[in-house]
């Protein structure tokens, strides 16, 4: 009765597999006959009717059914295919002589732009980038620094703190004293990457970039500063492009000073990006304070280094003439292509 069952099943899915015109039609029989609630997997459970000598033939009767139905299909399916395929392309033209359409391509963003030339340059004399951590201890951001606990850039005006211990970093300073703990001198390297400071407005944003540079070895002057600085300024803005020092404190340097350079859009004559003055200003620099050596576990007396630091918002805007820092935040493709 079973094996009855079961042939007019068979022929049934042959029949309707034959009678199939598309491949919808086709998938709809093979859910009817092969799907999980399907006749043949259905007609399984009627098993349980059959002696225990009945139902290893019955099994496999079904099994080489189930086989049959699934070949038919296959076969039927790539038949089915061709014929859409071929209807396609007999009602579809392609002109390949048409242009194709305009897809917009993206463009560096201004910042990773600088980030990018800025490493290049520095690269040329030996420095490498070094990355740490956005979430930093007080140690690394502050302590390590030679930063007093009552010094004012602690205060929650200037610092996001996450708890007690823990704050958003406020410089990439960390990265130089996490290097010298776990490098070797002489040490030669780059720390760039996003800083945050409580600050809004057109020329300061919560969420910044810097990049500083540290380099540590025998017998380091401020001539070696200058001399680098100097260097990269020229290659950044231009073979004409002057700088100068003056005096400054900070308390991870000492002796410490501010670096101006020469206007780059009015060439010094005076504009209103350099306030009239022909000058301005884009960073600090100093030598290695030796408290700070001593932070990091290297001996003062063995060891000097200098350190300088750029923002590189503040660096676009000097060199491309950007008008206001928040531009760089909205993602607008019109200011955003301006630089490609």
């Amino acid at each position: 009765m079973l094996s009855k069952k079961l042939q007019d099943i068979q022929n049934q899915a042959q029949k309707e597999i034959n009678e199939a015109t598309t491949l919808e039609a086709l998938y709809q029989v093979k859910v009817r006959f092969l799907g999980k609630q399907g006749e043949l997997t259905l007609i399984m459970k009627d098993m349980g009717g059959l002696s225990k000598e009945e139902r290893p033939a019955f099994g496999k009767l079904v099994n080489e059914v189930k086989q049959a139905v699934t070949t038919l299909h296959d076969e039927k399916e790539s038949q089915l295919a061709r014929v859409e395929m071929d209807k396609k392309l007999s009602e579809e033209e392609l002109d390949l002589t048409l242009p194709g359409p305009y897809l917009p391509n993206g463009s560096e963003h201004l910042i990773a732009k600088v980030m990018n030339e800025i490493v290049d340059i520095l690269a040329r004399v030996g420095f490498s980038v070094r990355t740490g951590p956005l979430i930093e201890t007080d140690f690394y951001n502050f302590t390590a620094l030679n930063i007093p606990a009552d010094h004012p850039s602690r205060d929650m005006q200037d610092t996001f703190y996450i708890d007690g211990e823990h704050v958003l970093r406020t410089h990439t300073s960390p990265i130089q004293i996490r290097t010298m703990q776990t490098e070797k001198p002489p040490i030669r390297i780059l720390a760039p990457g996003g800083v945050f400071r409580h600050d809004y407005d057109a020329s300061h944003s919560p969420h910044f970039h810097q990049i500083e540079a540290l380099l540590v070895d025998k017998n380091v002057s401020m001539a070696d500063l200058k001399g680098t600085i100097s260097y990269f300024i020229r290659e950044f803005f231009g073979k004409n492009i002057k700088t100068r020092f003056r005096p400054s404190f900070f308390p991870f340097t000492e002796p410490s000073a501010e670096v101006d350079c020469s206007c780059p859009l009015c060439q010094g004559k005076g504009c209103k990006m350099c306030k009239h003055t022909g000058w301005i200003e884009i960073g600090g620099s100093g030598l290695v304070h030796p408290n700070v050596f001593k932070a990091a576990g290297l001996d003062p007396e063995e060891w000097q280094g200098f350190a300088f630091g750029f923002g590189i918002e503040r660096m676009a805007i000097i060199k491309y003439g950007v008008s206001d820092i928040r531009l760089f935040m909205e993602n607008d493709t019109r200011f955003l292509e301006q630089f490609k």
